[in-house]
């Protein structure tokens, strides 16, 4: 279900998963919403909530509920294990003094995701950028934020950019406009650093770069910026995020999603790896 979320609690994507499990059981063990919500005396709202990983999953109505489907008390407590593991508050928790809860959702479902794909219409993509680069972004949309709290974004900005040097790296597709590199984000040494970072990265393996040139004109995709996830687990749908000024909004409806990534691969089919280097090149040259 689309959903725009602006101060909820974020669900982990282990909770996300459980939740679906959960939800799979019932529907396998031919209980209804109301005979499951009778079971933990609860509304039937609350049982969809938990199905929906929109509050947490707590062990004892995770017990009675898989008691009520008819599961082996193995199951049942490995389930319960589980549950108290999706409860933990990800590394991120620690920087909820700065960011907003429904962006939390969003670098929790970026740590797990096998696959991303983005579009950037303004800016380099945030797994991409420098510090310097990452610091003018940030100060730039907050123009009367304290030292403090820049630091602090900018630190979880590039502590989420570990993920690209794990083992088990997600495969990351970005495509981009031209005007990123033509947006003079700080000083031209910044714009030289962080091209020069964009070409390094381009050559990763799990790593694609496409930069959409001016001379593509008008084009299907020029709308705002989103990221498309896909994850291994078969569990969870593919999911995508789109931002907009003061919140999010998360998709997970099969027409929305394939409308998202049917315009990516139409956007990068308007530009080549190699275009983008040799445009990547020239501009590095224009900061010179």
């Amino acid at each position: 279900m689309s959903e725009a979320r602006s101060g909820t609690s974020a669900p982990t994507v282990l909770r996300m998963i459980l939740g679906r499990r959960l939800q799979d059981l019932r529907l396998g063990a031919g209980v209804s919403l109301e005979d499951a919500a009778k079971a933990l005396r609860v509304k039937t709202l609350t049982i969809r909530r938990l199905e929906k990983a929109e509050v947490a999953l707590k062990p004892l109505y995770v017990e009675k509920l898989l008691e009520t489907f008819g599961a082996d008390r193995q199951e049942i407590d490995e389930f319960v294990d589980l549950a108290e593991q999706a409860n933990e508050p990800g590394w991120w928790h620690s920087y909820r003094d700065v960011v907003p809860s429904w962006f939390t959702a969003y670098v929790s479902l970026e740590t797990s995701a096998q696959t991303l794909r983005t579009y950037e219409p303004q800016y380099v993509t945030g797994l991409l950028q420098t510090p310097d680069y990452a610091r003018a972004v940030l100060r730039g949309g907050l123009p009367n934020g304290s030292e403090e709290e820049l630091v602090r974004r900018v630190e979880l900005r590039l502590r989420r950019q570990s993920l690209l040097e794990r083992e088990d790296a997600p495969t990351l597709w970005v495509v981009m406009e031209e005007a990123v590199l033509h947006r003079a984000v700080g000083s031209p040494d910044v714009m030289r650093e962080q091209i020069e970072r964009l070409l390094d990265v381009s050559q990763l393996a799990h790593v694609s770069l496409d930069i959409v040139p001016f001379t593509a004109g008008a084009h299907v995709g020029a709308c705002a910026p989103f990221t498309y996830f896909r994850f291994e687990e078969p569990e969870l749908p593919d999911i995508v995020y789109s931002e907009l000024l003061s919140a999010s909004v998360y998709l997970d409806q099969r027409a929305d999603v394939g409308a998202h990534l049917e315009a990516h691969s139409r956007m990068a089919l308007l530009t080549s790896s190699e275009d983008s280097r040799a445009l990547l090149n020239r501009m590095r040259k224009e900061y010179s």
